[in-house]
């Protein structure tokens, strides 16, 4: 009995001092990449942190799994703002961005909560431009309010259901009743440990940029709340692929894709070629790279997005 009280008190210990930890990671990150924008209300109590730059045709930048809006490089965002409005959104539970009131991730909630984003803002038909879990979330806006939007430009796009999870998100597979619990122990020391095998996975083919943890906004995914709010991102988008991919025949928005022909993470043909077969009317880009192209290849991706928003 003895043993076993010794061993509970050590393993609270150690849960405690990983969470203290946590939290001191936590303000680090903030204090290295703190907030670039605002918080807007968008009603029905949702908050959204969004930067805007430029003035013309309006842009929606929307960033993927585990990341933030600074994924979109400024050199991309700059070089778009020369001729548009770039709006750039950290979507809900990530970045700087609160989760929603429901506290659910599902991507029909977070859709409602962009359309109500583009209400808020007075944006006229925008293109969203949505980056691998993005990609996702700005088709399901295109589904359910497809009125409000111009067109898609889709950049490594997760687009079909996702059978195998990568190695390098297999711990975010967690069971979602824990999650909060793991987020805020063992989560945060486990990601700052194995970070830099991380981001090699997720860069390949291409090398990590120098300064992507700050300007990239990468160390902001590594705090409990982003952490807990991926875990439910990942899991609630596998389950609504499935339901999505069954409408793609019924999109009459147009749709561009542009994948790096060496990602990763997220199969060209299945997430690019396998779709463009099933919009009517979408379009496919390849080019040298990997999954990070708004991020490694910003003028050139700024250059795509230009050309698909032109043609939308």
């Amino acid at each position: 009995m003895r043993n076993w009280a010794i061993a509970g008190v050590s393993l609270v210990g150690g849960l405690l001092g990983a969470g203290l930890y946590s939290q001191r990671a936590a303000r680090r990150a903030e204090e290295l990449a703190p907030m670039d924008g605002r918080l807007v209300d968008v009603g029905s109590g949702i908050t959204l942190h969004v930067t805007e730059d430029g003035s013309g045709p309006p842009l929606l930048l929307i960033h993927g799994l585990g990341a933030q809006l600074r994924s979109f490089a400024k050199a991309m965002v700059d070089d778009l703002a020369r001729d548009h409005r770039v709006i750039r959104v950290d979507r809900p539970g990530s970045g700087y961005s609160p989760p929603l009131p429901s506290r659910s991730q599902r991507l029909d909630d977070q859709a409602d909560a962009m359309a109500a984003l583009i209400d808020t803002l007075g944006l006229e038909k925008p293109v969203v431009v949505g980056h691998s879990l993005g990609g996702a979330l700005a088709l399901k806006i295109a589904e359910r309010h497809g009125d409000k939007l111009g067109g898609l430009a889709l950049i490594a796009p997760a687009t079909q259901p996702v059978r195998s999870v990568p190695d390098v998100f297999r711990g975010l597979m967690v069971p979602l009743s824990v999650a909060p619990l793991v987020a805020r122990t063992i989560a945060v020391p486990l990601a700052l440990a194995t970070k830099d095998k991380a981001l090699a996975t997720v860069f390949a083919p291409e090398t990590v940029p120098d300064d992507y943890l700050t300007a990239g906004g990468g160390l902001l995914a590594m705090r409990p709340g982003n952490v807990e709010a991926a875990c439910a991102d990942l899991q609630m988008a596998r389950q609504d692929a499935e339901d999505m991919t069954s409408r793609y025949a019924a999109f009459t928005l147009p749709v561009a894709i542009l994948f790096g022909r060496g990602d990763s993470l997220l199969s060209p043909a299945e997430h690019g070629e396998l779709t463009v077969s099933q919009i009517p009317g979408a379009t496919l880009t390849l080019v040298e790279g990997g999954h990070m192209l708004p991020f490694t290849q910003p003028v050139e991706t700024a250059a795509w997005v230009r050309q698909v928003a032109k043609a939308a």
